[in-house]
C-alpha cells in the first residue's frame, strides 16, 4: 500500500514538472546566460571603470580574475551542496547573492570594493552553474534531454554575442550618467525573471540512502585550498605571474591529492563525500574530465588569440572586433539546436568527433589566412574560418555534455556537474594563459603574431579527440539505453 503510495506521489510530482518544464527551463538557460554574459560585458568594459574608480593598473585584471577565481574554487562544493540541500533552493540562493553582488558592483565606490563584489558574484554563480545539469536531467528524459541540453549551446551564442556589444553600448551611451554602472545593474532584471520561475523547478533531493546529509568540511577546504593554489597563478596570465607561481601550482597538486585520499577514506567510512567515487569506476568519467580540460583550454585559449588580433594585430574597435565574432557565435548557436535536436540521438560518439574535425579545418583555415589579413581592414578570410569553428564548437559541446552525464546517477549528478564545470573552468584558464602568452610574446618577432598560437590550439583539439575516445564503451549496453533513453554510445563508465 506504501509502495503504491509513494508510486502515485512521484508520478502526480512527475506530471507537474512535466507540465512547467519549459519555462523552467527558461529560468535555467536565462541563468547560465547571466554568467557568461557577466563576465564578457565586464571585458569589455574593464579599462573605463578603472578610469572611473582609479587605483593601479593590475586592478584591471582582477575586475575579471576575482570571479574567476572564487568561480572556479567553489564550484565542487556548489555543486555537491545541490545534492544535499536540494538543488533548487541552491540555485535560488545562488541566483539571489548574484543579484544582490551585482547591485554592489554597481555601486562599488572604490576598485577595492568591486573587485570583492566580484569575487561574491563568483561564489554566487558556483552555487548556480552546477545545479542546471542535475535539474535539467529531473524535468527531461529520452529524446527531450538531448533537445534540452542543445539549448544551452545556443543561449550561450546569444550571451557571447550580446555580452561585447551590451558592454560596449552600455558603456559607451552612459544612460542616466550610469556609465560603466550600467553593465552591472542589467543583471538584475534577469536574475528577477529567474527567480520568479524558480518555484517550477523541481525540489526533489536526491536520493542517497545510508549516508548523512551534512557537507564534507575538510573536503571542502582541501578542494577550495588546491584549486585556489592552482588557478590563482594562471589567473595573472602573460608574463606577469610571480617568481612563486611554480610553488603554489605544485602545493596545489599535492593538496588535490590529499583531497582525493580523503574522499576515499570518507567514503569508506559510510560517510557522504564531497565527490562520489563511484564516479571513476571505470574510464568513462576520468575521460571526460580530461577532455573536457583539454577542449576548452583550446576553445577558450582560441577565442582569446583571436580577440588579441582582431585588436592588437589589425587595429579594430572594441565593437568591430565584437561583430567579427558573430560567425563563431551564431553557427555554434545552430550546431549546438542540430546536435541537441537529432544528432547526438542518432549518430552519438561521431558527432563528438566531427565537431572536434570541424574545428580542427577552422584553424587550419585560420592559419592559411593570416598572409592574407590587412590592419584596419575586415579580416574575411578569418571571418570564413570562424564558421567553421564555430559549427564545430557547438557539435561537440552539446555531444560531449550529453555522453558525459549520461550514466551518472541521480545522487552522483552534483559531483558530476561540479567537477565538469571545474575542471572546463581551470582548462580555460589554462587556454587563456598558455595561447595568450604565446601571442603576445610572438608580437615583438613580427606579423603573424597568431601563428605560434595557433598550432598549440591544434594540439590541444586533437589530445581531446583522443581522450573523448575513452569515454565510450566498445559495446552497446542496451538496459543502458532502455534506462536513460539514449542511445548506449553515449556514455562510459
Amino acid at each position: 500500500m506504501k509502495t503504491a503510495t509513494n508510486a502515485a506521489t512521484n508520478a502526480a510530482t512527475n506530471a507537474e514538472a512535466h507540465r512547467w518544464r519549459r519555462p523552467a527551463l527558461a529560468a535555467l538557460l536565462i541563468a547560465e546566460a547571466m554568467n557568461l554574459l557577466d563576465t564578457t560585458i565586464v571585458t569589455v568594459a574593464a579599462p573605463v571603470i578603472h578610469a572611473g574608480l582609479g587605483g593601479a593598473a593590475a586592478d584591471i585584471q582582477w575586475f575579471n580574475a576575482a570571479y574567476t577565481l572564487a568561480f572556479a574554487v567553489l564550484l565542487v562544493p556548489g555543486g555537491r551542496l545541490g545534492d544535499l540541500a536540494g538543488r533548487r533552493r541552491v540555485f535560488g540562493i545562488g541566483v539571489a547573492a548574484f543579484a544582490l553582488a551585482s547591485t554592489v558592483c554597481a555601486l562599488a565606490p572604490t576598485a577595492a570594493v568591486l573587485i570583492g563584489a566580484r569575487a561574491v558574484q563568483g561564489a554566487a554563480a558556483a552555487l548556480v552553474v552546477p545545479q542546471t545539469f542535475g535539474l535539467i536531467r529531473a524535468m527531461f528524459d529520452g529524446p527531450a534531454l538531448g533537445r534540452a541540453l542543445g539549448s544551452i549551446g545556443p543561449v550561450m551564442g546569444l550571451a557571447a554575442i550580446a555580452g561585447p556589444v551590451l558592454g560596449s553600448v552600455l558603456t559607451h551611451a552612459d544612460l542616466f550618467g550610469c556609465s560603466w554602472r550600467a553593465v552591472f545593474l542589467v543583471n538584475l532584471p534577469l536574475a528577477a525573471v529567474v527567480l520568479a520561475l524558480t518555484p517550477l523547478l523541481p525540489g526533489r533531493r536526491a536520493p542517497e540512502p545510508g549516508r548523512s546529509r551534512r557537507l564534507d568540511l575538510p573536503g571542502t577546504a582541501l578542494v577550495v585550498l588546491g584549486t585556489a593554489l592552482v588557478v590563482r597563478p594562471l589567473v595573472d596570465g602573460g608574463g606577469h605571474r610571480p617568481p612563486w607561481s611554480p610553488y603554489a601550482l605544485a602545493g596545489g597538486c599535492l593538496v588535490l591529492v590529499l583531497f582525493a585520499v580523503h574522499q576515499r577514506r570518507r567514503a569508506r567510512a559510510g560517510r557522504s563525500p564531497l565527490v562520489e567515487a563511484s564516479l571513476f569506476h571505470g574510464r568513462g568519467f576520468p575521460a571526460a574530465l580530461l577532455t573536457s580540460t583539454l577542449f576548452f583550454a583550446a576553445q577558450t585559449g582560441l577565442m582569446t588569440v583571436v580577440v588579441l588580433e582582431l585588436q592588437l594585430g589589425l587595429g579594430l574597435g572594441v565593437l568591430a572586433c565584437g561583430l567579427c565574432l558573430l560567425p563563431w557565435s551564431a553557427t555554434m548557436a545552430l550546431a549546438s539546436w542540430a546536435a541537441g535536436g537529432r544528432l547526438t540521438r542518432q549518430s552519438g560518439p561521431r558527432t563528438v568527433y566531427a565537431g572536434v574535425v570541424l574545428m580542427l579545418a577552422g584553424v587550419a583555415a585560420a592559419l592559411a589566412s593570416l598572409p592574407a589579413l590587412r590592419p584596419g581592414a575586415l579580416p574575411w578570410p578569418l571571418l570564413v574560418a570562424l564558421v567553421a569553428v564555430g559549427t564545430g564548437n557547438g557539435l561537440f559541446t552539446t555531444a560531449f555534455f550529453t555522453a558525459a552525464l549520461a550514466r551518472v546517477r541521480a545522487h552522483e549528478t552534483g559531483s558530476a556537474a561540479g567537477l565538469l564545470n571545474a575542471v572546463q573552468q581551470l582548462g580555460a584558464t589554462l587556454g587563456t594563459a598558455v595561447l595568450g602568452t604565446a601571442f603576445l610574446s610572438a608580437t615583438a618577432s613580427g606579423p603573424y603574431a597568431a601563428r605560434p598560437a595557433l598550432w598549440p590550439a591544434a594540439a590541444l583539439l586533437g589530445a581531446a579527440a583522443l581522450t573523448a575516445s575513452r569515454m565510450f564503451p566498445r559495446r552497446p549496453a542496451p538496459r543502458d539505453r532502455a534506462r536513460c533513453g539514449e542511445p548506449a554510445e553515449l556514455g562510459g563508465r
